[in-house]
């Protein structure tokens, strides 16, 4: 599926009136998400997941994964979280929009589903969703910053 043809899908998700719309294909899973903003326009929020030819053992989701064997003290200590990747390039947003508050804290408690932040590509933006319950310990990437696919953005202490 090329950009040309998610586009399209955007364009029809938003004149159809449907609040979320999920497909899954072979090589990639997207999630369309629409809101109606104050002035009236829809804004469609795209979650892209490249799937891996290989899945990760014991249903780990490619854009999610713990932390191996550390090296120092430091890495020690967080070697318990698990570590939230970014599965795409692009500039990282804490909060929806500029007035709004962040997603999420530091301290906060988070479920599977649960929206951490909005990762901006290509004038899409992609909610990143937690794919494991508990608490934030630290967020790794300050507001407005660009991000690399697979960069570390949160710990989480599953316990």
């Amino acid at each position: 599926m090329d950009l040309k043809d998610i586009q399209n899908l955007i364009k029809f998700v938003a004149k159809s009136g449907a609040t979320e719309v999920k497909l899954e294909m072979e090589d990639v899973k997207i999630t369309i998400k629409t809101t109606v903003e104050k002035d009236g326009e829809p804004t469609a929020y795209v979650q892209h997941i490249p799937m891996q030819t290989a899945m990760p053992q014991m249903g780990t989701p490619a854009t999610v994964v713990a932390e191996q064997a550390p090296a120092s003290a430091a890495s020690e200590e967080n070697s318990k979280y698990i570590t939230v990747k970014s599965p795409i390039i692009g500039t990282f947003y804490r909060k929806p929009s500029p007035d709004k508050p962040a997603f999420v804290e530091v301290g906060a408690n988070v479920a599977t589903g649960d929206v951490l932040c909005v990762i901006e590509a290509m004038k899409l933006f992609n909610e990143i969703e937690s794919e494991y319950t508990g608490k934030i310990v630290k967020v790794l990437v300050d507001d407005a910053t660009p991000v690399e696919f697979d960069q570390p953005l949160f710990l989480i202490d599953p316990s």
